[in-house]
């Protein structure tokens, strides 16, 4: 059974000072993905974490202290793939792959589109691109598991005010349109899976108490590839873990 992490860290630095190293070496995962490191390339050591027992992986952003992501795996990996072949969306660090025998696992940070209407045209430009860049790879690679921060709530049991009325950028009917396609045509959700009916979230804001309250969104998501999806065994949700704004999420699945 594989053990897999994801987690927006929101900083990397700023997690390990809040005892991120401690706790992935208390912990036996066997991959962990990370999103929004916010390191640059004169980081990118796949030594970094081999103190806890990890080999890193690494795609950073071109401008420093923004984005990136990484995944870190107890076993070496040699096959990696750094970015989508798009420089537009790979200058900002959002997707890593490593191929594992016969299953892929890909780690995404989809763009956020809450600071203006320009970043939300530009992640709608992003998920409509990836759509078929993923469907071409599911032609090469059929077991892939995708797991990261897509910014997009799905449903409404996955947002704790389903009724709101102000249209945010991670709530809108287009992009959970695209959501639903995704989840309909290409992949299952690990979650949804196991607890079709369980309402979770992912990430709270720091805004008057979101967390203490539980006002939150799900988020952060691990998608397994449809033919793929009997594989899934257990998910959790590790909502005492404060990293960040962010939860880690893990997904368990038989798997060689």
């Amino acid at each position: 059974m594989k053990k897999i992490i994801s987690l927006n860290v929101n900083g990397l630095r700023s997690a390990i000072l809040k005892g991120f190293t401690a706790w992935i070496k208390e912990n036996d995962f066997d991959i962990i993905c990370l999103q929004e490191i916010k390191m640059d390339s004169s980081y990118a050591d796949p030594d970094f974490f081999i103190n806890q027992g990890y080999y890193s992986y690494w795609h950073c952003a071109t401008k420093k202290g923004y984005s990136g992501v990484m995944i870190l795996s107890k076993e070496k990996i040699n096959n990696i793939f750094i970015g989508t072949g798009n420089p537009e969306y790979d200058q900002e660090g959002r997707v890593i792959r490593a191929d594992i025998g016969d299953w892929s696992i890909i780690n995404a940070y989809f763009p956020s589109g809450s600071s203006g209407e320009e970043r939300h045209d530009f992640k709608m430009k992003f998920i409509q691109d990836f759509y078929p860049w993923i469907q071409e790879l599911l032609y090469i690679r059929k077991k892939i598991i995708l797991v990261g921060d897509y910014n997009i709530v799905h449903q409404a049991i996955d947002i704790h005010n389903p009724e709101r009325k102000d249209n945010p950028s991670g709530y809108r009917p287009e992009e959970r349109a695209w959501l639903n396609a995704w989840f309909s045509e290409l992949f299952d959700d690990s979650f949804r899976i196991l607890y079709p009916d369980k309402q979770e979230f992912s990430w709270w804001s720091y805004r008057a108490g979101s967390y203490q309250k539980n006002k939150g969104w799900r988020i952060d998501y691990q998608s397994i590839s449809k033919p793929f999806s009997a594989c899934v065994v257990n998910y959790k949700h590790h909502y005492d873990i404060r990293f960040s704004d962010h939860c880690p999420i893990e997904g368990n699945y038989n798997l060689i």
